[in-house]
């Protein structure tokens, strides 16, 4: 795969984070995976550039879709987390290798037995309410996001943080987990915000009340389906060290930014090309040539995520295994990719359920033959095996997103071609995000899933997240994963968590998809990791 020569180095960053559980160990600054280097022929945001004399005036972002939410303790959406980590930080990060670096922790230590890390915090960092931060508000901040978020529950059952004293807090595991500290380091969807101990205290099943941390901006209103406006905090406490992905020095370089929701491509092309917007998080492919071709805008492309589809496992034709096998043997996912994303430099076929950038590290030779079959007569035998008998299936997806809107009319008429009768339904993104959870409303979803920062953390191993995976297999594979002593370890239960995979087919994966953020030119200091940066970001205009 040519995506796999480029990539063998970005593993690195999750050795760092299994190293911590050699001893004692103090955080060290780096490089981080966030700015992921995409595939050969694509360009790359452009680095952090350290602070300018420009500062001041405002941002207007074209953002595609409306997050449920910016409490990211109860959703996994990535617009979530674009939007909201600019208002909430973690107590550790990722740098632009995937690094674990500092962040609301000033160092951290763990046992020797790997089922203690002691989290030493910064002082004199306040929240957006002129509140310092404690061991109190981390604790309770983590606890909550251990017992409701979908990441706390998979990786830290019974796991608890505790306050040794006002700047020390303590994390108690139940085991030792290799891969601990590079999901506490992730910057996207769940991310483990910290807040205020009295707004967790006062948060319902929906979320919490205010939107206050620790960030460079602060919230300031939310106009629903319209903008969400964030306002610098003039009383941020920045750390020193370089910025570098997610990690380092985070400065509010202008005065207010504001995420105005934007599905239709076309309005946010026009805009960005009147002035109207300063940045396009993610254009449409198709409009990529008309915006280099003008000189006053600049076009990055950087990865997106996974096109997958999920299917319905609790109730209906894919309950049954061999359904599912039928359509992974059935579709052509390179024809799928084509539609998502128009052109090669865009997509990459990957068997591995990682992402292409990922492989050098989570790569596995299991399934590989299972992938892009592209055979017709064998899926219509195994339709047959499973008991079809004409009815119609229910795809859901969401034209928010170009690809997962495009890749779901390519796929239903892949299955009309392999005697599947269907019906696609088409939401904005909060009421997909709503009805997805509903086990009557769909047989199958497109949707891209992002990445994520190792392979057990992805969405469709669960049992509580729509698709409902529920393997006993899968279970016992887990427990051998999170539970292994080093990285070497995991690496080897890996390599059977593929070949599960293709087995169970909790979903089809399509490919890996490249998404493309715009700017004026008067922008600078724009980066990529898990969602646009938008720290140290001016504009000149």
């Amino acid at each position: 795969m040519k995506a796999s020569r480029i990539v063998r180095t970005l593993a690195i960053w999750i050795v760092a984070a299994s190293l911590a559980g050699c001893g004692a160990q103090t955080a060290q600054t780096g490089q981080n995976e966030g700015a992921q280097p995409p595939g050969q022929g694509q360009t790359q945001p452009e680095p952090a550039k350290e602070p300018q004399a420009v500062s001041g005036g405002e941002l207007k972002i074209a953002y595609q879709a409306q997050p449920p939410t910016l409490d990211p303790h109860v959703t996994t959406s990535q617009a979530s987390a674009t939007i909201g980590r600019n208002v909430f930080e973690t107590l550790v990060t990722s740098d632009s290798k995937y690094h674990v670096q500092p962040m609301l922790a000033e160092s951290w230590e763990q046992s020797e037995d790997g089922t203690t890390i002691t989290f030493r915090l910064r002082q004199g960092v306040r929240f957006h309410n002129g509140k310092e931060m404690t061991a109190d508000d981390v604790a309770a901040s983590m606890n909550r996001w251990i017992q409701i978020s979908s990441a706390g529950k998979d990786h830290f059952t019974g796991a608890v943080f505790e306050v040794k004293d006002a700047q020390t807090a303590v994390l108690t595991l139940k085991q030792p987990t290799a891969t601990a500290m590079a999901i506490l380091a992730y910057g996207g969807g769940n991310y483990p915000a910290i807040m205020p101990k009295e707004l967790i205290d006062q948060a319902d099943p929906k979320g919490v009340k205010e939107y206050v941390g620790t960030g460079p901006f602060q919230f300031k209103e939310w106009k629903q389906d319209q903008q969400i406006h964030l306002t610098k905090y003039a009383d941020y406490q920045a750390r020193s060290e370089a910025a570098d992905g997610l990690a380092g020095k985070r400065e509010a370089r202008v005065d207010d930014i504001y995420f105005i929701f934007t599905p239709d491509s076309s309005t946010q092309v026009a805009g960005l090309l009147s002035g109207e917007f300063d940045i396009a998080a993610d254009v449409s492919y198709d409009s990529v040539q008309q915006l280099e071709s003008n000189p006053e805008i600049k076009v990055d492309v950087a990865p997106t995520g996974m096109l997958n589809l999920y299917f319905n496992k609790k109730k209906g034709l894919f309950a049954n295994e061999k359904a599912r096998q039928a359509i992974a043997a059935g579709i052509d996912a390179e024809s799928i990719l084509i539609a998502a994303y128009t052109q090669e430099k865009y997509y990459e076929l990957n068997h591995n359920m990682m992402m292409y950038y990922q492989i050098g590290q989570w790569s596995s030779e299991n399934g590989r033959e299972s992938y892009n079959q592209n055979n017709p007569e064998k899926a219509k035998q195994l339709l047959g095996e499973a008991g079809y008998k004409g009815e119609e299936v229910v795809i859901m997806t969401s034209r928010d997103y170009e690809d997962m809107y495009n890749g779901a009319v390519a796929f239903q008429q892949q299955l009309k071609n392999l005697g599947v009768k269907s019906k696609l339904e088409v939401y904005d993104w909060p009421t997909f995000t709503e009805l997805r959870n509903d086990e009557s409303k769909f047989d199958i979803l497109v949707i891209t899933n992002t990445p994520k920062p190792e392979p057990s953390s992805l969405a469709f191993m669960r049992k509580d997240f729509p698709g409902w995976t529920d393997s006993p297999e899968l279970d016992e594979l887990l427990v051998k994963f999170r539970g292994a002593p080093n990285l070497e370890k995991a690496m080897s239960v890996y390599d059977d968590i593929q070949k599960w995979f293709y087995e169970y087919v909790p979903v089809v994966k399509i490919g890996d998809g490249n998404s493309i953020s715009s700017s004026q030119k008067s922008v600078e200091g724009m980066t990529w990791l898990d969602g646009l940066i938008l720290w140290n970001v001016s504009n000149a205009k």
